[in-house]
């Protein structure tokens, strides 16, 4: 395989980055080579990659957690992978260091009442790593337990169903989440990019859910956009929704990203992808928004 080089005219103009990606040692993932993807990356002329495998879930959440089992089994990296995936990630950034910029990162979720556990996490990863990503995954719902939000749509249902007929209030129940993961206190690491903060529409054509959010839903976003400009931190324009049967939309859709680009908050691609196929997937979307009076 030949390998494209960096040029001289990335001093000047903008990198390709894709921004969100996972590896073979994900349990909900592919299993295909971390390696080959970033090989697939440099094929399609990206010149900075950034893998964010799925951090840990704090210890004891299973305690409060409600759903298939396969919910949390399949969440994440376990705790003992840790080394493990940091190897993986420390051998591609030197085999191909004069190729492109490969960073270390963790998609990290953000769990209410496990604050402290999210914090000592970074505390102790954050230093290792050069781009993270604060995403939620997991909300309250039936028998006041956590769900998963994306893992099928059975248990979207199991868990959430009794909000179906007030969508506009399990899309607020959602973005008061998010919120809240902007606000805690997750120490001098915390991630610098929020994780395709739409994920709640995930299952919109399944459901049948609105499309488009409504002022009140617009209110509590426009607060989290404020947040996210006051912060200087980045949303992630994630692609993944796109090819998803029941979504069929990018996150975190137009109404946000017309909403982040008024405030001139970063939107970085990131397909978040998690077999080599999906690398760099619906990249010519990203600038879908640009022509936008900024």
């Amino acid at each position: 395989m030949k390998f494209l080089k960096l040029s001289k005219k990335l001093e000047v103009e903008k990198l390709k980055v894709e921004g969100h990606t996972h590896t073979e040692l994900c349990p909900h993932g592919s299993g295909e080579a971390t390696e080959k993807m970033v090989q697939r990356a440099i094929e399609l002329g990206f010149e900075e990659y950034c893998i964010t495998e799925h951090a840990p879930l704090p210890k004891g959440f299973e305690r409060v957690y409600e759903g298939s089992p396969e919910g949390i089994i399949e969440a994440s990296l376990s705790w003992n992978q840790l080394d493990d995936y940091i190897k993986l990630v420390r051998a591609l950034q030197k085999k191909y260091c004069n190729v492109i910029k490969i960073s270390l990162g963790f998609e990290v979720d953000y769990l209410p009442g496990f604050e402290d556990q999210i914090r000592v996490f970074l505390d102790e990863y954050g230093p290792l790593t050069e781009q993270n990503i604060l995403s939620v995954h997991f909300m309250c719902g039936a028998n006041n337990k956590f769900w998963c939000l994306d893992l099928s749509p059975e248990d979207f249902e199991k868990g959430f169903s009794p909000l179906f007929s007030n969508p506009q209030l399990l899309y607020c129940n959602y973005f008061e989440l998010v919120k809240s993961s902007l606000e805690a206190d997750l120490g001098e690491f915390k991630p610098q990019r929020i994780g395709h903060m739409s994920l709640i529409k995930k299952y919109q054509d399944y459901f049948g859910l609105p499309e488009f959010f409504n002022k009140d839903t617009m209110q509590l976003i426009t607060q989290i956009i404020k947040l996210i400009k006051n912060q200087g931190r980045q949303l992630d324009f994630n692609t993944a929704g796109m090819y998803k049967t029941y979504c069929n939309e990018f996150y975190p859709g137009g109404q946000i990203c017309r909403l982040a680009y008024k405030n001139k908050i970063p939107l970085i691609y990131g397909s978040d992808a998690h077999s080599i196929a999906e690398v760099g997937r619906g990249y010519h979307l990203k600038n879908l928004f640009s022509g936008l009076d900024r």
